[in-house]
C-alpha cells in the first residue's frame, strides 16, 4: 500500500530535503521517525528537493508499507517524536502508482523580504532595507508568462532533460513591513525562484530595465541573470495533485 504524507518544516538545521552523505537532511530524518515507529525501514520519496535553509509550508512525500495501520495515530506519534522543526499534517493513502514528484500538477513558492530589521524574523525572512520599485518588479515578473524556457535562472550544470516551464502566477505584494512574491509553475529548476527574485530585486533597484529582465530570460545564460538570494527567505508552500483533495 503506498502512503502520501502532508508536513511542514523549518529548513534552518537542514541542509535541505534530499538525504546528503555528512549532513542533516529532513528526508533522512523523517526516513528515520517512520522507521522506528513502523519497526522495518522506510524510505522516504520527495515531492522535490529543497536546498539548504529553505523552508516548507506544505511538502508531500510518499512511501509504502504493506501491513495496516492508523493513520491518525501514527500522525500523533510522528509529531511527538519529530525533532520542533518538523509537523506531520496526514497521512493519505492512494493508489500503488501515485508518485508525489511525477504526479504533481503544480508547485507554489513564496519569497519573503523584510524591510524593517526584525530579531524574530532573521532566519525566516530576508533582511533588505534598500527601496524598492514594486510596481516595476510586477512588470517585470508579468514578462515571465511570455517563456517557458528558464535555462538563465537555473543553476549551471544541473541534470535536467529541459529547462522548460510553465509559469501558472508570478506576483509581488507588500504586506506591512514584508514584500513577498509568489510564483506557481508545473515544474521549478534548481535555484530558479532565487535567481528570479534576485533579478527581480535588480529591476526594483533600476539597476536593470524592463527590457534587459527579458533580453536575460531570452539570452539563457546564468551569467547574465541577477544574484541568487538568501535561502532562508524561501519557502514551498503548495504542491497540488489531482487525487488530493484541500
Amino acid at each position: 500500500m503506498r502512503y502520501f504524507i502532508k508536513l511542514a518544516y523549518n529548513g534552518t538545521h537542514y541542509h535541505g530535503w534530499q538525504y546528503q552523505p555528512n549532513a542533516s537532511s529532513v528526508q533522512e530524518t523523517m526516513s528515520k521517525a517512520f522507521s522506528v515507529l513502523l519497526n522495518t525501514e522506510i524510505i522516504l520519496t520527495g515531492a522535490g528537493r529543497t536546498d539548504t535553509g529553505v523552508h516548507a509550508k506544505e511538502m508531500y512525500a510518499h512511501f509504502d508499507f504493506d501491513s495496516s495501520f492508523d493513520c491518525q495515530n501514527l500522525v500523533h506519534k510522528l509529531n511527538s517524536y519529530l525533532p520542533k522543526d518538523i509537523a506531520v499534517f496526514s497521512i493519505i493513502p492512494v493508489h500503488d502508482d501515485a508518485h508525489t514528484r511525477f504526479d504533481a500538477l503544480k508547485r507554489t513558492y513564496e519569497y519573503r523580504i523584510n524591510t524593517f530589521k526584525d530579531v524574530f524574523l532573521q532566519d525566516l525572512s530576508w533582511y533588505f532595507h534598500q527601496d524598492l520599485d514594486l510596481d516595476l518588479m510586477n512588470q517585470a515578473a508579468k514578462l515571465l508568462f511570455n517563456h517557458t524556457n528558464f535555462q538563465c535562472f537555473s543553476k549551471v550544470n544541473t541534470d535536467v532533460n529541459t529547462f522548460d516551464c510553465t509559469i501558472f502566477e508570478a506576483y509581488w505584494k507588500r504586506e506591512n513591513n514584508s514584500l513577498i512574491f509568489t510564483i506557481s509553475a508545473n515544474r521549478f529548476l534548481r535555484n530558479m525562484v532565487r535567481a528570479i527574485v534576485g533579478t527581480l530585486v535588480n529591476v526594483g533597484l533600476h539597476k536593470i530595465t524592463l527590457a534587459d529582465f527579458n533580453e536575460i530570460i531570452e539570452s539563457k545564460n546564468r551569467n547574465n541573470a541577477g544574484f541568487s538570494v538568501p535561502a532562508h527567505g524561501l519557502y514551498l508552500t503548495e504542491i497540488e495533485y489531482n487525487y488530493i483533495t484541500k
